[in-house]
């Protein structure tokens, strides 16, 4: 799996096109061939995804059972607005217009890496949702994480 990593600043070009950052790039796994799904994410963000990855979720999808409705619901929600998108011979991508209206994106964003995915904010939203508390951060890693093993056990 794919261990994406890092903040970048960025700015839309007035085509709605964005340069992936080098140190994006080199992260990302050669079998993707410079090709990604750009779809709707939580939050009111816009994910990308390396195409292996996406091929990765989809498989998992594929085996929800589409005669339960909220498995319906839920991949129709999950696949509103994908996108194929792939780099420019510039290193750039393209937004599609819909998307940039739904994530609110206008000249800059922020693209955040982790796990198998790109989150592209709107700079205002992701400055807004990044500014929570220290105490409020630690009471949430607390709650995420105070349950999992503490380390290795000791004898």
């Amino acid at each position: 799996m794919t261990s994406l990593l890092g903040e970048y600043e960025c700015k839309l070009d007035s085509k709605s096109r964005f340069l992936l950052p080098a140190g994006l790039r080199k992260q990302i796994d050669p079998s993707a061939k410079e090709q990604f799904v750009m779809n709707r994410g939580f939050e009111g963000c816009l994910v990308l995804y390396p195409v292996n990855e996406w091929e990765k979720i989809s498989k998992t999808l594929r085996g929800l059972n589409l005669f339960v409705a909220k498995n319906r619901t839920f991949y129709r929600q999950f696949h509103n607005g994908a996108t194929s998108v792939g780099l420019d011979n510039n290193g750039r991508v393209l937004v599609p217009k819909t998307l940039m209206k739904f994530a609110d994106i206008d000249k800059e964003a922020v693209l955040f890496a982790y796990a198998d995915r790109i989150e592209l904010w709107a700079k205002e939203k992701y400055d807004a949702i990044m500014e929570q508390d220290s105490e409020a951060f630690a009471s949430l890693a607390e709650e995420v994480m105070g349950s999992l093993d503490e380390g290795p056990d000791i004898d």
